[in-house]
């Protein structure tokens, strides 16, 4: 039986001679996400078998970041540790315990990579943070940085709006609570790059592909490559940005809850689906449908989801990614 104290951390580093930007790169933060894993120990092979040397800067790599969900093949150990991300003076789950190591392994660190995959099958895509601003919610300075490096990542596909839309569901679920609107989406809504970007850094969400993908590791690989090459860490050419015209750039803007153990959706839904306008999205257990309020495509659908938590989101085409793309 596995048990948490038996269980560690680990991470690993290599270091170049030359002066360069400090790369951390994350794998199985949900523990049955293992497409990370797997891309993160093939270049590690590769690093120590001497044919791809760190040059500059550094790279640490977390194969496993929740040990206890990854030993028991699900996605939380005792509970979503991409959620209230934030070291804890008196941790009262095992994240919290993972959380007091990884938020100062993050701060260390310049850039993040943290590598997922996802339930339905669907092309893999990239969670892109804020364009830059001074406000309470999210401030970030590296908007730049962050959206041209995501064009280099070899996907095409591109989503933003994560935090403020997920912040604004917490609020409606925690309505009369008393909470403020800073600390409720900061206590709730704060994954890794959400860390990473409150440290002074910039960081990319990588969805590989579907959990059981054969191709998601790949895809997990080619990113970690294009990484390296496009922050100067190894002797590569930097990767060839994906041309603007050929990206589909989503805006999340709305999440809607499962009310109740009846609701059910009217179909399977796989995220990144398109729906019209009035679409009958699922239908509450009293009967009352529910509808599409403008065109759009849905995303992360959860037909396992609880009452009074997120059953699915809605985006919409976003605009001016090329403002923050060269």
């Amino acid at each position: 039986m596995i048990s948490a104290p038996d269980l560690q951390f680990k991470s690993i580093t290599y270091t170049g001679l030359s002066a360069g930007p400090r790369l951390i790169v994350t794998g199985a933060v949900h523990g049955n996400e293992t497409c990370g894993t797997k891309a993160i120990r093939r270049v590690m092979e590769e690093i120590d078998g001497g044919s791809l040397p760190i040059r500059a800067g550094s790279v640490t790599f977390v194969p496993v970041t929740n040990p206890l969900a990854y030993q028991l093949n699900r996605r939380a150990g005792e509970r979503n540790l991409n959620r209230n991300l934030f070291p804890k003076d008196e941790p009262q789950d095992f994240e919290d315990r993972i959380a007091n190591w990884l938020c100062p392994l993050l701060a260390a660190h310049d850039v993040l990579l943290d590598l997922h995959s996802f339930n339905a099958l669907s092309q893999p895509f990239a969670m892109v943070g804020p364009r830059n601003n001074d406000g309470t919610l999210q401030p970030f300075r590296h908007a730049e940085q962050e959206r041209a490096w995501a064009r280099r990542l070899g996907v095409s596909r591109f989503v933003d709006g994560w935090l403020a839309t997920y912040g604004a569901g917490v609020q409606r679920r925690m309505k009369g609570s008393g909470a403020s609107e800073l600390e409720t989406v900061l206590r709730y809504g704060v994954g890794t790059t959400e860390f990473m970007r409150a440290s002074g850094g910039y960081a990319l969400t990588l969805e590989c592909g579907q959990h059981a993908d054969p191709a998601a590791p790949d895809v997990a690989y080619r990113a970690i490559m294009h990484t390296l090459a496009h922050l100067g860490l190894i002797a590569a050419a930097p990767p060839p940005a994906i041309a603007l015209e050929d990206m589909e750039y989503l805006s999340m803007v709305a999440v809607h809850d499962k009310l109740a153990a009846g609701d059910q959706f009217s179909r399977t839904w796989s995220s990144f689906d398109p729906v019209a306008k009035g679409d009958v999205i699922g239908t509450r257990a009293d009967g009352t449908p529910v509808t599409a309020e403008f065109d759009g495509k849905i995303l992360f659908p959860d037909v396992n989801a609880a009452p009074n938590n997120e059953w699915y989101y809605m985006t919409r085409q976003g605009s001016d990614f090329e403002r923050f793309a060269e």
